[in-house]
């Protein structure tokens, strides 16, 4: 196994990416090509056509319906891992064993042991990774940490609330949701797809976690994961969060309330509304802009790190303990 040094240096970053899906279209994809020092170099997908169609269309110059044979590409220096969560802890285990570092999809692997493993081979290489919770690097949550740091006084409590209606019988069967919504491949339905995000942004407001515990139940029938969970999580600095997921009710609602000793914050995670802040001076909103590549911020620091030249903003201790988080929340579910 390769053993990196702890300061190694890479002037461009020259992607590698395993997995050229719908996340990578928009996403995160076109983000490798405007970032400096940052080029998308290669890609791969089983499925040859298709991946030589992506390649096509986003003007990378080499594609390959194999892994192993894009990780040993000698152009290629850093991986991005985004396959299916069930995938996830061996490509990402196999780029840092060819001594490239990878910047993984979330959830970061199926389950916390997986993770664990993963964590551990890194740990022992000294590899570099990256877990994409891509969101705590864009503008608008940057603000709201901000936020909960100077304007509301001591944080007390967290109520987050995420409802969706039911899936039509057409999405049901599309392919991108197929494997999203089969456990074995994704770890657990819409839930584990979306909530590592606030579970993420959670840790990275109010630090370590002393203690998380929930419950997870399939109401609805439709398939095979959970489609509603409940938890709670008790942090180190007292702060106390309550969550609640059901993608089977009447409304969508997105909703996360941060109260303070001397004020409260009001904001989304995934479908935007302005920031909301209400403390002594009345109530201010914050507005911002959409992304066109939502994680290209996250990216930006991936790249900074990668060379050698800023923190990892999202490392592989700090991915486990998500997966640790939703494992928690979700094992054992109700009968």
């Amino acid at each position: 196994m390769i053993v990196y040094k702890e300061r190694m240096e890479i002037k461009e970053i020259k992607w590698g990416i395993i997995g050229v899906g719908d996340v990578t279209e928009v996403k995160s994809g076109p983000a490798f090509q405007k970032v400096e020092h940052s080029q998308l170099v290669a890609v791969m997908r089983r499925d040859a056509a298709k991946a030589r169609d992506y390649a096509e269309r986003h003007h990378v110059p080499t594609w390959y319906s194999d892994a192993q044979q894009l990780i040993d590409d000698p152009r290629v220096n850093a991986i991005y891992v985004a396959t299916p969560p069930d995938t996830h802890a061996y490509y990402a285990a196999a780029a840092l064993k060819a001594g490239k570092p990878v910047y993984l999809e979330k959830p970061m692997t199926l389950d916390r042991l997986q993770a664990k493993e993963l964590l551990h081979k890194q740990q022992a290489c000294g590899g570099k990774l990256t877990v994409a919770h891509y969101r705590r690097e864009q503008p608008y949550f940057k603000k709201v940490k901000e936020l909960i740091d100077k304007h509301i006084g001591t944080p007390r409590v967290v109520n987050l609330r995420f409802y969706q209606q039911p899936l039509s019988a057409e999405t049901l069967q599309s392919p991108g949701m197929l494997w999203r919504l089969n456990p074995e491949q994704s770890g657990g339905g819409l839930f584990h797809d979306l909530a590592p995000h606030q579970i993420d942004l959670m840790r990275h407001f109010f630090g370590n976690v002393v203690w998380s515990k929930g419950v997870a139940h399939n109401q609805a029938k439709l398939y095979a994961a959970a489609d509603a969970v409940s938890g709670q999580i008790l942090f180190e600095n007292d702060v106390l969060f309550s969550g609640q997921w059901a993608f089977n009710v009447a409304e969508n609602h997105d909703v996360c309330e941060i109260i303070g000793s001397a004020g409260r914050i009001s904001f989304s995670v995934f479908t935007y509304q302005p920031i909301e802040l209400v403390n002594e001076h009345g109530v201010q909103h914050f507005d911002f802009e959409l992304l066109p590549h939502v994680q290209q911020p996250m990216i930006e620091a991936v790249v900074s790190y990668f060379r050698g030249l800023g923190p990892n903003p999202c490392s592989a201790q700090e991915g486990y303990e998500v997966m640790a988080i939703l494992d928690n929340f979700v094992t054992p579910s109700c009968p």
